[in-house]
């Protein structure tokens, strides 16, 4: 008999930047294939999916104020973003991994997106399909990560998985301090009463106070998220 995966729902925060690839804005296809293929993993494994993406590829709400745009303006905006990276993720997903999804958008647009309605995410995943949350939670001055911890206990997701470009969590940026500590598994308030941005304090209190643990994984590293969902020892946790 194969091993089953020991978390059965999961919500998968992925940042806009992934998205970028190698460039500096936009949208890489060649991520867009390799993240779709790892999606496909967990999906084969039984596990049911739900992705948050950012949009920082394309334009973040805070960057609008440099250009004379007031912060919800700006935030609207980084929301839209989301949107196009959601319809190109839902895209490469039917196309290059043949798995069902759905867009389910914050903010209403009936024509390219499903309203985000709980029960209906729900059932869903239920029918085994990829559920992609947009527009972030459909209002200003919060961050995707937020979203993300709030569709993951909204859903009732076992597991939030934040994918960034690093192993897991360090005492520094890993990338500018090579003296940096790798952390396997930290407790939610000693994260944030050191100033570890796992997520932003906004995510990390909404996880706290729900149990809902966090896994900070590398996804540029094939087959991470398919070893994380079995149970193996992969990234930091949070809990």
């Amino acid at each position: 008999m194969e091993e089953a995966p020991v978390y059965k729902r999961v919500l998968l925060k992925l940042s806009g930047e992934a998205f970028a690839g190698e460039q500096d804005f936009g949208i890489d296809p060649r991520f867009l294939e390799y993240i779709s293929l790892e999606i496909k993993s967990l999906v084969e494994a039984g596990v049911q999916t739900a992705i948050v993406i950012g949009g920082g590829n394309i334009f973040r709400g805070i960057e609008g104020l440099e250009i004379g745009i007031d912060r919800a303006t700006g935030d609207y905006m980084g929301m839209l973003a989301t949107v196009i990276n959601a319809l190109a993720l839902q895209s490469a997903l039917e196309r290059i991994a043949q798995i069902p999804t759905r867009v389910l958008s914050a903010i209403e647009m009936r024509q390219v997106a499903e309203p985000y309605i709980r029960r209906r995410a729900i059932r869903h995943l239920e029918k085994g399909r990829v559920v992609i949350f947009a527009a972030g939670t459909g209002n200003p001055f919060f961050s995707t990560d937020t979203a993300g911890a709030l569709r993951a206990i909204e859903i009732g997701a076992d597991l939030l998985i934040k994918a960034t470009k690093v192993d897991g969590i360090y005492t520094d940026d890993p990338l500018k301090n090579p003296k940096a500590e790798f952390i396997q598994e930290i407790a939610y308030l000693e994260a944030i009463n050191r100033g570890l941005r796992v997520m932003d304090y906004t995510a990390m209190t909404l996880c706290k106070e729900n149990r809902l643990p966090i896994l900070v994984l590398n996804i540029k590293k094939p087959g991470n998220l398919l070893r994380a969902v079995m149970g193996e020892r992969v990234g930091s946790l949070v809990r």
